[in-house]
């Protein structure tokens, strides 16, 4: 026994070096997305203060931009796992070319949502209002909706700006820097919530409209952050000298990027949207439901951002470790981030099913909404364990440039798995909404058995810069 204990010991348990390192990596990381969760979190009981249509328009919106939010993370990710690799091997050359290919991409990504939700954002936000009213005004969540997007979408190119920088600098080990251009935006978006919400200290007031005017204003002070320190700060940041000389990048390379981002772009392109399938199915049952799936997630998000930031610890160790050609220590640490990752996840899941009932008592609703944002929470803490292997299992693959498989596991699960369980199940049976939840996450435990088979025959340890 003791001899497994020590195997088990040295595969997944680190030494002190190791967790410095995870430290020095996360910690910036964590702390920019907790401050950036918390004042959304703010932001949101703000809202929810005054009224439920009111939320529920802002949800909805915000449900649809989460679809553009994750199309430029996905399509960056593919340059970005070239990124990290060329800079563990010191190719400052290298990191321009992806820099100028994330330009390039997020103008085009940018543009094409701006056009669609300009021209569809009505049509989209009323699919999320088909179910019962619940004692709810649908037309209101509409006008309130509405009027939240037509200010957010200023925002589009500055968030856009934000993310070239922040991943680039990520990937290069400069992780400081967007952590603090991120505490200053979210203070900022929460200084102006307060204000043009409520209307204080003889500003107007907004409502919904404030609260989106008050997002836009933070977004464009992160990216002058982000964008001037980088290049007052060349030193340290060696490629971006010269970098808008040219927006040229060389065609085989470029061929090489979209490649193997294609994939990462379509994944969270259509993930998003199976995502947002979801939502849209829970939302037949009525407006109580997207008003309590709005406070679960609102609270959720800020909880699991101690262990989903370690998907971000993968990438950037692991790429990097890869990229500089160190297999087996890349391997190594590989097991012992995800084993840290899930233990992190337990602690996470008992806390917050304990604190869960607190929550929903922040917002101006019904005792009803309260009850059924309560029991969302606590359902969801039994499959936190299980979303962080998923989450760091999903970074492991991407960075070695699995992006295909990555595409089939994470967005083919997603639609094989996750949809049709939800669709079937609200529109065919009259089962609980909370059952409906947990059985299309029960749906996932076949995605984890998948993971561990790709972890176990390593199909992601591989070195691809070498080739680009």
């Amino acid at each position: 026994m003791s001899a497994m204990l020590r195997a088990f010991r040295k595969k997944y348990i680190g030494d002190s070096a190791f967790y410095r390192l995870v430290l020095a990596v996360a910690v910036p990381i964590l702390i920019q997305n907790a401050i950036t969760n918390f004042v959304s979190m703010l932001d949101n009981i703000m809202v929810g203060q005054v009224g439920t249509e009111q939320m529920s328009g802002v949800a909805i919106v915000n449900q649809l931009l989460f679809v553009y939010n994750l199309c430029i993370f996905g399509g960056l990710a593919g340059a970005g796992i070239f990124t990290a690799q060329y800079f563990g091997r010191g190719d400052q050359e290298g990191v321009r070319h992806t820099f100028r290919y994330k330009i390039i991409l997020g103008i085009l990504v940018t543009g094409i949502a701006t056009v669609l939700l300009v021209a569809a954002g009505d049509s989209l936000i009323s699919l999320y209002l088909q179910g019962e009213a619940d004692g709810g005004d649908v037309g209101a969540a509409l006008h309130w909706g509405r009027e939240y997007l037509r200010v957010m979408l200023l925002g589009l190119p500055p968030f856009m700006a934000v993310q070239i920088y922040a991943t680039t600098l990520r990937e290069c080990s400069e992780t400081v820097l967007p952590m603090k251009a991120g505490i200053t935006a979210v203070l900022i978006n929460l200084c102006f919530n307060y204000l043009l919400i409520y209307g204080k200290f003889g500003f107007p007031q907004l409502g919904v409209t404030g609260a989106a005017v008050a997002t836009v204003i933070a977004r464009y002070v992160e990216a002058l952050i982000v964008v001037v320190w980088t290049h007052r700060h060349t030193d340290r940041n060696p490629w971006a000298k010269g970098v808008y000389r040219t927006l040229r990048v060389p065609r085989q390379l470029a061929w090489e990027y979209t490649v193997k981002g294609s994939p990462l772009l379509f994944n969270e392109a259509l993930w998003s949207v199976g995502q947002s399938f979801l939502v849209q199915c829970y939302s037949v049952r009525g407006l109580n439901v997207i008003a309590a799936q709005n406070i679960a997630n609102t609270f959720g998000n800020l909880f699991m951002i101690a262990f989903f930031t370690m998907g971000s610890a993968v990438s950037i160790i692991v790429g990097q470790l890869l990229g500089a050609g160190r297999m087996e220590e890349a391997k190594d640490k590989d097991n012992k981030l995800i084993f840290t990752s899930m233990l992190i996840a337990l602690g996470v899941a008992v806390i917050y099913y304990l604190a869960a009932p607190l929550f929903p008592q922040l917002y101006n609703t019904t005792d009803a909404v309260r009850a059924l944002a309560t029991r969302f929470m606590r359902t969801s803490c039994f499959f936190m364990v299980q979303m962080a292997f998923l989450h760091t299992t999903y970074f492991t693959l991407r960075a070695g440039g699995r992006t295909v498989i990555t595409f089939f596991f994470d967005c083919g699960s997603t639609w094989v798995l996750s949809v049709p369980i939800a669709f079937c199940l609200t529109r065919f049976t009259n089962l609980d909404v909370i059952w409906v939840y947990a059985l299309v996450m029960m749906g996932d435990w076949i995605k984890c058995a998948l993971g561990y088979v790709l972890l176990r025959r390593n199909v992601w340890l591989r070195n691809i810069v070498d080739k680009a």
